[in-house]
Protein backbone atom coordinates (compact mmCIF):
# COMPACT_ATOMS: atom_id res chain seq x y z
CA UNK A 1 0.00 0.00 0.00
CA UNK A 2 1.42 3.36 -1.04
CA UNK A 3 0.37 5.67 1.78
CA UNK A 4 0.81 9.41 2.30
CA UNK A 5 0.45 11.08 5.70
CA UNK A 6 -0.99 14.55 6.36
CA UNK A 7 0.37 16.53 9.28
CA UNK A 8 3.63 14.63 8.92
CA UNK A 9 5.57 16.91 11.30
CA UNK A 10 3.16 16.42 14.20
CA UNK A 11 2.90 13.82 16.93
CA UNK A 12 0.19 11.79 15.22
CA UNK A 13 1.85 12.16 11.83
CA UNK A 14 5.10 10.74 13.15
CA UNK A 15 3.27 7.87 14.83
CA UNK A 16 1.64 7.02 11.49
CA UNK A 17 4.95 7.21 9.64
CA UNK A 18 6.53 4.85 12.16
CA UNK A 19 3.63 2.39 11.84
CA UNK A 20 3.94 2.44 8.04
CA UNK A 21 7.71 1.93 8.35
CA UNK A 22 7.13 -1.16 10.51
CA UNK A 23 4.37 -2.65 8.34
CA UNK A 24 5.26 -5.37 5.85
CA UNK A 25 2.51 -4.38 3.41
CA UNK A 26 2.88 -0.57 3.35
CA UNK A 27 5.36 2.07 2.24
CA UNK A 28 5.44 5.80 2.86
CA UNK A 29 4.69 7.38 -0.52
CA UNK A 30 4.13 11.00 0.49
CA UNK A 31 4.08 13.46 3.39
CA UNK A 32 2.14 16.70 3.78
CA UNK A 33 2.13 19.61 6.20
CA UNK A 34 1.26 23.28 6.23
CA UNK A 35 3.73 25.66 4.63
CA UNK A 36 4.76 27.12 8.00
CA UNK A 37 5.59 23.74 9.54
CA UNK A 38 9.24 23.43 10.62
CA UNK A 39 9.56 20.05 8.89
CA UNK A 40 8.78 21.28 5.38
CA UNK A 41 11.47 20.05 2.98
CA UNK A 42 12.89 17.54 5.46
CA UNK A 43 12.90 13.76 5.04
CA UNK A 44 9.69 12.54 6.66
CA UNK A 45 11.34 9.40 8.09
CA UNK A 46 14.56 11.03 9.33
CA UNK A 47 13.35 11.02 12.96
CA UNK A 48 13.40 7.19 12.80
CA UNK A 49 17.06 7.19 11.78
CA UNK A 50 15.94 5.63 8.50
CA UNK A 51 15.45 8.34 5.84
CA UNK A 52 13.65 7.14 2.70
CA UNK A 53 13.83 10.23 0.51
CA UNK A 54 10.17 11.16 1.00
CA UNK A 55 10.16 14.88 1.74
CA UNK A 56 7.47 16.73 3.68
CA UNK A 57 5.64 18.94 1.18
CA UNK A 58 3.02 21.67 1.43
CA UNK A 59 2.09 21.31 -2.25
CA UNK A 60 -0.58 18.62 -2.66
CA UNK A 61 0.57 17.67 -6.15
CA UNK A 62 4.09 16.94 -4.92
CA UNK A 63 3.10 15.36 -1.61
CA UNK A 64 0.54 13.02 -3.13
CA UNK A 65 2.16 12.27 -6.48
CA UNK A 66 2.91 8.63 -5.69
CA UNK A 67 0.15 7.90 -3.18
CA UNK A 68 -2.78 5.51 -3.35
CA UNK A 69 -4.01 6.46 0.14
CA UNK A 70 -3.90 9.54 2.36
CA UNK A 71 -4.22 9.21 6.14
CA UNK A 72 -5.38 12.53 7.60
CA UNK A 73 -5.58 13.41 11.32
CA UNK A 74 -5.27 17.18 10.89
CA UNK A 75 -7.99 19.84 11.21
CA UNK A 76 -11.25 20.25 9.28
CA UNK A 77 -10.10 23.12 7.06
CA UNK A 78 -6.97 21.22 5.99
CA UNK A 79 -8.71 17.88 5.61
CA UNK A 80 -11.39 19.37 3.36
CA UNK A 81 -8.73 20.80 1.03
CA UNK A 82 -7.05 17.39 0.90
CA UNK A 83 -10.45 15.77 0.35
CA UNK A 84 -11.15 17.81 -2.77
CA UNK A 85 -7.79 16.87 -4.29
CA UNK A 86 -8.07 13.18 -3.36
CA UNK A 87 -11.56 12.90 -4.80
CA UNK A 88 -10.41 14.47 -8.08
CA UNK A 89 -7.39 12.14 -8.32
CA UNK A 90 -9.07 8.97 -6.97
CA UNK A 91 -6.80 8.76 -3.92
CA UNK A 92 -8.42 6.82 -1.09
CA UNK A 93 -8.66 8.57 2.27
CA UNK A 94 -8.59 7.47 5.89
CA UNK A 95 -9.93 10.44 7.88
CA UNK A 96 -9.43 10.67 11.64
CA UNK A 97 -9.96 14.43 11.82
CA UNK A 98 -12.75 15.61 14.15
CA UNK A 99 -14.76 18.82 14.49
CA UNK A 100 -16.44 18.93 11.06
CA UNK A 101 -19.54 21.10 10.70
CA UNK A 102 -22.55 19.92 8.69
CA UNK A 103 -21.14 21.35 5.45
CA UNK A 104 -17.87 19.49 6.03
CA UNK A 105 -19.69 16.23 6.68
CA UNK A 106 -21.70 16.74 3.48
CA UNK A 107 -18.48 17.31 1.53
CA UNK A 108 -17.13 13.98 2.76
CA UNK A 109 -20.32 12.20 1.69
CA UNK A 110 -20.10 13.81 -1.76
CA UNK A 111 -16.40 12.93 -2.17
CA UNK A 112 -17.16 9.30 -1.36
CA UNK A 113 -18.98 9.08 -4.70
CA UNK A 114 -15.60 9.57 -6.41
CA UNK A 115 -13.18 7.67 -4.14
CA UNK A 116 -13.23 5.29 -1.19
CA UNK A 117 -13.21 6.98 2.22
CA UNK A 118 -13.02 5.57 5.74
CA UNK A 119 -13.99 8.30 8.19
CA UNK A 120 -14.16 7.76 11.95
CA UNK A 121 -13.60 10.02 14.96
CA UNK A 122 -11.46 7.32 16.55
CA UNK A 123 -9.41 4.63 14.78
CA UNK A 124 -8.76 2.57 17.90
CA UNK A 125 -10.02 -0.99 17.65
CA UNK A 126 -10.80 -0.91 21.37
CA UNK A 127 -12.87 2.27 21.10
CA UNK A 128 -14.92 0.86 18.25
CA UNK A 129 -15.62 -2.36 20.12
CA UNK A 130 -16.64 -0.13 23.03
CA UNK A 131 -19.13 1.61 20.69
CA UNK A 132 -20.78 -1.74 20.05
CA UNK A 133 -20.95 -2.46 23.78
CA UNK A 134 -22.58 0.94 24.33
CA UNK A 135 -25.22 0.19 21.73
CA UNK A 136 -26.05 -3.06 23.51
CA UNK A 137 -26.03 -1.44 26.96
CA UNK A 138 -28.23 1.48 25.91
CA UNK A 139 -30.99 -0.86 24.76
CA UNK A 140 -30.94 -2.65 28.13
CA UNK A 141 -30.83 0.59 30.15
CA UNK A 142 -33.48 2.43 28.12
CA UNK A 143 -35.66 3.15 31.17
CA UNK A 144 -34.67 4.35 34.62
CA UNK A 145 -31.00 5.13 33.88
CA UNK A 146 -29.42 8.53 33.41
CA UNK A 147 -26.66 8.68 30.80
CA UNK A 148 -23.56 10.84 31.12
CA UNK A 149 -20.44 10.85 28.90
CA UNK A 150 -17.17 12.05 30.42
CA UNK A 151 -14.08 12.58 28.26
CA UNK A 152 -10.54 13.79 29.00
CA UNK A 153 -7.79 14.84 26.57
CA UNK A 154 -4.48 16.68 26.50
CA UNK A 155 -4.21 20.45 26.85
CA UNK A 156 -3.59 20.97 23.12
CA UNK A 157 -6.88 19.54 21.86
CA UNK A 158 -8.88 22.30 20.19
CA UNK A 159 -12.42 20.85 19.95
CA UNK A 160 -14.85 19.80 22.67
CA UNK A 161 -16.52 17.48 23.30
CA UNK A 162 -14.22 15.10 21.49
CA UNK A 163 -15.38 13.53 18.26
CA UNK A 164 -15.27 10.15 20.00
CA UNK A 165 -17.54 11.36 22.81
CA UNK A 166 -20.00 12.76 20.29
CA UNK A 167 -19.97 9.49 18.36
CA UNK A 168 -20.65 7.60 21.58
CA UNK A 169 -23.60 9.93 22.16
CA UNK A 170 -24.89 9.30 18.64
CA UNK A 171 -24.61 5.53 19.06
CA UNK A 172 -26.52 5.64 22.35
CA UNK A 173 -29.16 8.06 21.09
CA UNK A 174 -29.78 5.97 17.96
CA UNK A 175 -30.12 2.82 20.07
CA UNK A 176 -32.74 4.61 22.18
CA UNK A 177 -34.59 6.10 19.22
CA UNK A 178 -33.58 9.65 20.17
CA UNK A 179 -31.99 12.51 18.24
CA UNK A 180 -28.71 13.58 19.88
CA UNK A 181 -29.15 17.16 18.64
CA UNK A 182 -32.33 17.37 20.69
CA UNK A 183 -31.31 15.53 23.87
CA UNK A 184 -27.62 16.43 24.35
CA UNK A 185 -26.64 18.67 27.30
CA UNK A 186 -23.14 20.11 26.91
CA UNK A 187 -22.95 22.50 29.88
CA UNK A 188 -24.48 22.94 33.32
CA UNK A 189 -24.14 26.02 35.49
CA UNK A 190 -26.23 27.72 38.13
CA UNK A 191 -29.76 26.59 38.98
CA UNK A 192 -30.39 24.06 36.24
CA UNK A 193 -33.44 22.34 37.67
CA UNK A 194 -33.88 18.60 37.85
CA UNK A 195 -32.24 16.45 35.24
CA UNK A 196 -34.33 15.66 32.15
CA UNK A 197 -34.40 11.83 32.11
CA UNK A 198 -34.29 11.78 28.30
CA UNK A 199 -31.09 13.84 28.13
CA UNK A 200 -27.54 12.64 27.44
CA UNK A 201 -24.99 14.73 29.31
CA UNK A 202 -21.41 15.52 28.33
CA UNK A 203 -18.51 16.60 30.52
CA UNK A 204 -15.11 17.66 29.15
CA UNK A 205 -11.70 17.65 30.84
CA UNK A 206 -8.55 19.13 29.28
CA UNK A 207 -5.12 18.86 30.83
CA UNK A 208 -1.55 17.62 30.64
CA UNK A 209 -0.71 14.93 28.13
CA UNK A 210 -3.83 12.74 28.43
CA UNK A 211 -4.07 10.84 25.15
CA UNK A 212 -7.77 10.12 25.45
CA UNK A 213 -10.10 8.78 28.15
CA UNK A 214 -13.82 8.16 27.64
CA UNK A 215 -16.36 6.89 30.18
CA UNK A 216 -20.09 6.42 29.74
CA UNK A 217 -22.06 6.31 32.98
CA UNK A 218 -25.46 4.64 33.16
CA UNK A 219 -26.76 5.77 36.57
CA UNK A 220 -29.84 4.02 37.92
CA UNK A 221 -31.45 3.76 41.34
CA UNK A 222 -29.27 1.52 43.52
CA UNK A 223 -26.61 0.87 40.88
CA UNK A 224 -24.47 2.49 38.23
CA UNK A 225 -22.66 0.96 35.30
CA UNK A 226 -19.55 2.52 33.78
CA UNK A 227 -18.12 1.54 30.39
CA UNK A 228 -14.67 3.05 29.87
CA UNK A 229 -11.89 3.15 27.34
CA UNK A 230 -8.50 4.72 28.10
CA UNK A 231 -5.75 5.31 25.54
CA UNK A 232 -2.16 5.38 26.75
CA UNK A 233 -0.57 5.81 23.31
CA UNK A 234 -1.53 7.10 19.87
CA UNK A 235 -0.07 3.95 18.37
CA UNK A 236 -3.50 2.30 18.56
CA UNK A 237 -4.85 5.00 16.21
CA UNK A 238 -2.00 4.34 13.77
CA UNK A 239 -2.58 0.59 13.76
CA UNK A 240 -6.31 1.11 13.28
CA UNK A 241 -5.60 3.43 10.34
CA UNK A 242 -3.52 0.76 8.60
CA UNK A 243 -6.28 -1.76 9.22
CA UNK A 244 -8.67 0.71 7.56
CA UNK A 245 -6.35 1.09 4.57
CA UNK A 246 -6.32 -2.69 4.12
CA UNK A 247 -10.13 -2.69 4.25
CA UNK A 248 -10.29 -0.08 1.47
CA UNK A 249 -7.91 -2.04 -0.78
CA UNK A 250 -10.71 -3.51 -2.91
CA UNK A 251 -13.05 -0.50 -2.68
CA UNK A 252 -13.14 2.17 -5.39
CA UNK A 253 -15.85 4.41 -3.91
CA UNK A 254 -18.05 4.61 -0.83
CA UNK A 255 -18.05 5.99 2.70
CA UNK A 256 -17.18 3.60 5.54
CA UNK A 257 -16.37 3.77 9.24
CA UNK A 258 -14.50 1.56 11.71
CA UNK A 259 -17.61 -0.48 12.42
CA UNK A 260 -17.42 -1.60 8.78
CA UNK A 261 -13.69 -2.24 9.03
CA UNK A 262 -14.13 -4.46 12.11
CA UNK A 263 -17.26 -6.25 10.85
CA UNK A 264 -19.38 -4.88 13.71
CA UNK A 265 -22.12 -3.35 11.56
Amino acid sequence: MKIAVAGASGRMGRMLIEAIHNADDAILAGALDIAQAPGIGADASAFLGAPHGVLIESDLGKGLAGAEYLIDFTRPEGTLKHLEYCAAHRIKMIIGTTGFDEAGKAAIVAAAEKTAIMCAPNMSVGVNVTMKLLEMAAKSFAEGYDIEIIEAHHRHKVDAPSGTALKMGEVIANALGRNLDECAVYAREGVTGERDPSSIGFATIRGGDIVGDHTVLFAGIGERIEISHKSSSRVTYAHGSLRAARFLADKSTGLYDMQDVLGLR
